[in-house]
């Protein structure tokens, strides 16, 4: 039988302060506010700028081969924009390089003739005024780089998701009521909405006080519109934070654990609302964090792993929770 601490998931049935196990990730994708901030800071460095070379360190980045790579070099950028949670590079000529930087995929800003000089470097991007590095954490090679010929071709990575910030309620609500799942899952889930993954998604909903696990076809009308709000307002607020920390600068701490975030990579510390512990729900690689008290009502949701070590001992509150911890 493994060993459940080496899993992460528990360390002692008579301890639930001590439930803490090594966080899941330290990175997750890159979400609408931080895209949206790398694709401001690109067009200020590449729009109309002619790129010159793309030299690749993997060949698992590149995901197509009509057109090929050498199609690009000695085009100029017309365009750079955010499609989902991948940022798209539109070229004179209607080519346009499409790049996912998934989990640990990173962009750096770098000086004219820039080498990759680590093994994270997976990609450069020559330009005149600059190098624009493509890098990744880990050994496992998640992110993607295609080139694509004309709109129709740009439009087979368009997943479909609702833009909120250019959406109505009325929009909103109907998205938002065509599935019946959780709100957590239909508000990641980039056929439905678009740009928003684990991290904001906590956030937004700790801003709106509903449950996580909370389904969406029975929110009320009110809900719905504290949601819609919430939603917005999360985004809006972190997109412009992280342009004001960037500045004239180029993002270099893109990480999904910011400071000043309620509940997101906060699990065990006090929420700044209400000061409860924030909680969490684990499953697989995936961690989401709530605050009991602002958002179910005191009740703490059953993670997987640990209420099924825990059975009948799993604390069903706060109380109970602070009744086993004395």
């Amino acid at each position: 039988m493994s060993d459940p601490a080496r899993r992460g998931s528990f360390v002692g049935r008579q301890h639930p302060d001590k439930l803490i196990a090594v966080h899941s990730v330290s990175l997750l994708v890159p979400e609408l506010p931080d895209i949206t901030v790398y694709v401001e800071s690109l067009e200020r460095r590449i729009l109309g700028e002619i790129l010159a070379d793309v030299r690749l360190r993997s060949p698992f980045l590149l995901r197509s081969v009509d057109p090929p790579l050498a199609a690009v070099k000695g085009r100029r950028v017309v365009g750079v924009r955010r499609l989902g949670k991948r940022i798209v590079f539109a070229l004179d000529g209607e080519l346009f390089l499409v790049l996912h930087l998934m989990i640990a995929g990173r962009l750096k800003w770098r000086p004219v003739g820039k080498k990759p000089a680590t093994k994270v470097d997976l990609a450069v991007f020559d330009f005149a005024s600059g190098t624009l590095l493509l890098t990744e954490a880990g050994s496992k090679r998640r992110a993607s780089l295609f080139v694509v010929a004309g709109a129709d071709g740009l439009r087979d990575f368009d997943r479909g998701g609702l833009e909120v910030l250019d959406a109505t309620l009325e929009d909103f609500s109907a998205r938002l009521m065509s599935e019946s799942h959780t709100v957590k899952r239909s508000l990641t889930d980039p056929r439905l909405f678009s740009g928003i993954g684990n991290a904001y998604s906590d956030e937004i909903l700790h801003r709106a006080r509903l449950s996580p696990v909370r389904l969406t076809r029975r929110l009320t009308p009110d809900e719905v519109a504290r949601l819609f709000d919430a939603t917005r307002t999360t985004l809006t607020d972190w997109t412009a934070r992280l342009r004001e920390e960037t500045g004239n600068g180029f993002p270099e701490k893109v990480t999904a654990f910011r400071e000043g975030m309620a509940v997101h990579g906060r699990y065990g510390k006090p929420c700044p609302v209400c000061g409860a512990p924030v909680q969490r729900i684990r499953y697989a690689d995936n961690e989401t964090n709530y605050c009991a008290r602002c958002q179910t009502e005191g009740r703490l949701l059953a993670d997987r792993a640990l209420s099924r070590l825990l059975k009948e001992d799993w604390p069903r509150s706060l109380e109970e929770l602070d009744e086993l911890k004395g």
